[in-house]
């Protein structure tokens, strides 16, 4: 994740770093690092990033995903690709690598490119958690626009944007060129996804809708209802592809399904959905 800075004398270096997870905060090159006992789970571990939740790793189990949304992201990933798929991913907004992690014990022929704003952040949580090392999963630091602007074009079968700083995805990362861009790294048929944070009015939300729906032939929302009624602050859930998504029962079982029950949105709802928002561009009107 993008992450704003905060002093650099908050926190002092930690004292020990290679031998697995010690709870605490670490300073990082953008903030802070807080590492938690998960007190229901001897082996999890919650990390926070400047005060607010990134990520939740369970060191006994890579296929166990605490946060919701991720779940629902992964459902949408097993719908698309069987467990031998030779899936090649881009991962925007590392943390704790709690997705990337899923995917290759989940799919162990994959490869998985996760980019990672804060160098010092993802040199702990390699130590911290002993993820899996490259081709499986590497880690790229840099800016997430940068790096995907410099990838070949279609290399990539998935890319999942979860970058955020504080509370909002950065700018740049919502756009319609950064979407142009992200497509064109994209195979044919391949899938964008992102992880849009937003108030109950929604205004976030309709535009990344309108974004990407401008750019992919099918698209579809994953959220549950409260949220879609503009009830309370949460995520959405947004995938653009030129090919379908979600167009069997499966999906939308497997989300109802779930500890909490998310709903599939399809591309007409997604496009009625966004149809009055302004789609996001490098150069704002006005």
């Amino acid at each position: 994740m993008g992450r704003q800075r905060t002093p650099k004398n908050v926190v002092a270096e930690p004292v020990t770093v290679g031998k697995g997870p010690v709870a605490g905060t670490f300073q990082t090159d953008t903030g802070t690092a807080e590492l938690i006992p998960d007190g229901d789970n001897p082996y999890g571990w919650l990390l926070m990033l400047n005060g607010a939740q990134s990520s939740h790793v369970d060191l006994a189990d890579p296929l166990r995903l605490e946060f919701e949304y991720m779940r629902w992201i992964i459902a949408l990933v097993h719908d698309r690709w069987d467990a031998g798929a030779k899936l090649r991913t881009l991962n925007l907004g590392g943390a704790a690598c709690s997705m990337p992690r899923y995917l290759v014990a989940a799919y162990p022929n994959s490869r998985n490119i996760v980019v990672e704003i804060d160098g010092k952040l993802a040199n702990y949580v390699r130590d911290w958690f002993d993820l899996p090392r490259a081709p499986l999963l590497k880690i790229r630091v840099g800016e997430a626009r940068e790096v995907t602007e410099s990838l070949t074009e279609a290399s990539r079968d998935l890319i999942i944007r979860d970058v955020f700083a504080g509370a909002k995805t950065p700018y740049p990362l919502t756009t319609a060129e950064f979407t142009a861009a992200t497509k064109r790294v994209l195979i044919p048929g391949g899938v964008y996804v992102v992880n849009c944070g937003d108030s109950p009015a929604l205004t976030t939300a309709r535009r990344e809708a309108a974004t990407i729906a401008a750019a992919f032939k099918h698209t579809v929302i994953i959220a549950d209802p409260p949220m879609l009624k503009g009830r309370r602050s949460g995520n959405v859930i947004i995938a653009g592809s030129d090919s379908p998504l979600g167009d069997g029962a499966g999906l939308a079982r497997v989300l109802l399904g779930g500890a909490m029950p998310a709903q599939l949105w399809d591309d007409a709802k997604v496009r009625h959905f966004g149809r009055s928002a302004t789609i996001l561009s490098d150069v704002e009107p006005g």
